[in-house]
């Protein structure tokens, strides 16, 4: 173990931003007496999470170029009998690249949020939230134990729910909210089953222990079937990363989590909380590398995420709904790089998608303040001219999403689809066709909405909330109706995350996928999957690989989506109509979303509600109150009501009572020896 990295110096990553929460959200709100300013609150939270990304790069630079790593319990919270509930820290080279992407992020959403928020009522308060999601999250990454993994969990999930319902005088938010706060409690609840089996049969929460306890957990099958057991973990596991990474069919709650600010959409549903779920199933790669069943389940999820929402994509026309089922498909992607054991690349991916899609989200953002609070890209149009900056970030964001080479999204996205093609496992195939065909997806809904944006006729006057302001103010950005760039504390996170959306893909494809930047985080049994060993093979360094991808079927699909997209858009505007009219029964099924909230909202939640009743009415308070307790109650007082009766206090009626038990006893004797 080097000694370069300290616990005191790591302590410091979380605990920069828990602070600047903790000061921001006591003392710069009524809680605290409104004692500290604005430029107070957003300077100290800023501080916070900027001391936390300095020491995450400092971290990564021991670990990628010294082998640093770092295993150490902290503190011990209880012993309960051998199992021991510790807070600890585990950096290795996934820790440290989850604890850039986390803070990197951050600091950009914080910087941005100066801007977008300026003038809401909830300025400080909002700042107090996401430095204390930024503290959750990086206990979640950074941690050594299943129980600290946990609270970061839930912890996440806890300000998430805070956040999506932010402005919580909108009756959408609440809904919103709650929503995703009951979806993502089925998942949990799978979670925490997994946990439950793991600490009853490896006897441990810690890492390592676990880890090395795997080949035993594989032997063992579940009680009262012939079920392997690690196969149950993991599918309890990944239920928990199916409700936090959004995957079908707890989904539902990531579009309508839209309705809190945009900053939020950047840094909760884009970079870092979806993505929760991804690290967990890469960090427990030693147990799924033990079960091609658990394995197949993930790849088959993955595939209908990843194809099936970017089906969604291309019918909306809320430019952040737009944005919010693309992060769905990409982390269907993800999913699916898991399910093939290419869990390097899956958090390869996540790494570069953090980038380019928190850039589409803030520049999505940036346009929302430009065109006065309109975000119907059917009211938009000629932007470019309006609102230079913003428009080429958003254009290399688009690029980076697509896959175009030599873009970071291309190594990441290209290796994904590779990986799934070397594949062995039944799934593969379905999979490799709803990741290529996602491609084409991706591509034709990510230009629709930049073509419809920057480019074309400008549609600013149809639009009947064009000079709409809502509740929470227009953040200060009014105008005479046409579009204006945003300030510097806007476009500057635009374009400082640009840079590794373009960059950042080419210079690390070799040292993570075919280096040893993940030897010791993450396993793969390579004798039994083979999707890496076919990926090296193939690859010959990062411009070859560019160069190759001119060939390939990836390339052509997203070209082909970016023309079709350009054709129905800028040259034929009628097409999409006379399409959607030809096509209206699936356009029907698109629009309500595959009928899933329609089934949760009549289905299940009105049989829970039945069932609730019944419970209520029929077991609680017709057998529970009315038969066992009141009926015990009653029992008694008839008995004591029939005792009363027989104590008179008459000396004679005792008496008879006693010639009369004697009689009963002469006659039962009687009648026993005739």
């Amino acid at each position: 173990m080097s000694q370069t990295l300290q616990a005191s110096t790591l302590l410091a990553v979380p605990l920069a931003p828990l602070v600047g929460s903790a000061l921001a959200g006591i003392f710069g709100t009524r809680l605290g007496g409104n004692r500290l300013g604005r430029a107070l609150c957003h300077s100290m939270t800023i501080l916070g999470v900027l001391v936390a990304f300095v020491i995450s790069a400092l971290t990564l630079h021991s670990v990628a170029s010294e082998g640093a790593r770092f295993n150490e319990t902290l503190y011990t919270w209880m012993v309960v009998g051998g199992l021991k509930m510790e807070i600890g820290f585990m950096v290795d080279g996934l820790t440290a690249m989850m604890m850039c992407v986390v803070t990197f992020v951050s600091l950009m959403v914080h910087i941005y949020t100066i801007g977008y928020m300026e003038e809401d009522e909830g300025y400080n308060r909002f700042f107090a939230y996401i430095s204390l999601f930024t503290f959750s999250m990086l206990m979640l990454v950074m941690s050594n134990n299943l129980l600290q993994l946990f609270f970061g969990w839930e912890a996440v999930g806890l300000v998430s729910y805070l956040l999506i319902g932010f402005w919580f005088n909108k009756p959408s938010a609440v809904f919103a909210n709650m929503k995703a706060f009951l979806v993502n409690r089925v998942g949990d609840f799978g979670f925490i089953l997994g946990i439950g089996l793991i600490a009853a049969y490896a006897g441990t929460l810690n890492y390592a222990e676990i880890f090395s306890k795997s080949p035993d957990l594989a032997l063992i099958t579940f009680p009262g079937n012939d079920w392997m057991l690690v196969t149950v973990i993991c599918l309890c596991l990944f239920v928990g990363a199916m409700g936090k990474s959004a995957q079908f069919p707890l989904h539902v709650w990531l579009p309508d989590s839209m309705e809190g600010p945009t900053p939020i959409s950047a840094l909760i549903h884009a970079a870092t909380m979806v993505t929760a779920g991804i690290f967990m199933v890469a960090r427990m790669s030693p147990l799924y590398e033990m079960s091609d069943t658990a394995l197949n389940v993930v790849l088959v999820i993955g595939a209908i995420t990843a194809l099936f929402m970017g089906f969604m994509g291309i019918i909306q026309n809320d430019i952040k709904r737009v944005v919010a089922y693309s992060t769905l498909s990409q982390l269907g992607y993800m999913t699916v790089a898991l399910g093939a054991s290419a869990y390097s690349v899956a958090v390869f991916h996540l790494m570069t998608h953090a980038f380019f899609k928190a850039l589409l989200f803030l520049g999505a953002g940036s346009v929302i303040m430009g065109m006065h609070h309109s975000q119907d890209i059917r009211y938009m149009g000629g932007v470019r001219k309006y609102m230079p900056i913003t428009w080429l970030t958003s254009l290399l964001g688009s690029l980076a999403l697509i896959g175009t080479p030599l873009f970071s999204g291309f190594y990441s996205k290209d290796s994904i689809i590779e990986a799934v093609a070397e594949s062995h496992l039944p799934a593969a195939g379905f999979a490799h066709f709803a990741v290529l065909a996602g491609v084409f997806i991706t591509a034709f809904y990510s230009f629709r909405m930049y073509f419809l944006v920057f480019h074309g006729k400008e549609r600013y006057d149809p639009n009947p909330d064009a000079h709409h302001h809502d509740d929470h103010g227009d953040h200060g950005h009014h105008g005479d109706g046409k579009p204006h760039e945003s300030p510097w504390v806007v476009t500057l996170p635009l374009v400082l995350l640009a840079i590794p959306s373009v960059v950042i893909g080419y210079y690390t494809i070799d040292p993570m996928l075919f280096g040893e930047f993940f030897k010791d985080a993450i396993f793969v049994d390579a004798e039994r999957h083979h999707a890496m060993h076919g990926l090296e093979a193939m690859f010959h360094g990062p411009m070859a690989m560019a160069a190759h991808a001119l060939s390939t079927a990836p390339f052509w699909l997203a070209l082909g989506g970016v023309v079709v997209a350009g054709y129905m858009y800028l040259i034929h505007p009628a097409v999409p109509a006379a399409i959607g009219r030809a096509l209206r029964p699936i356009v029907v099924v698109l629009e309500n979303k595959y009928y899933m909230d329609w089934f949760n909202e009549n289905i299940l939640a009105r049989g829970a509600r039945g069932l609730g009743l019944g419970l209520w009415k029929g077991g609680d308070q017709a057998i529970i109150d009315g038969a066992v307790v009141n009926g015990s109650w009653r029992l008694v007082g008839w008995f004591s009501g029939v005792a009363r009766q027989l104590q008179s206090g008459y000396l004679y009626h005792y008496a008879l009572l006693m010639i009369l038990g004697v009689f009963m006893l002469m006659t039962w004797f009687v009648w026993l020896n005739p």
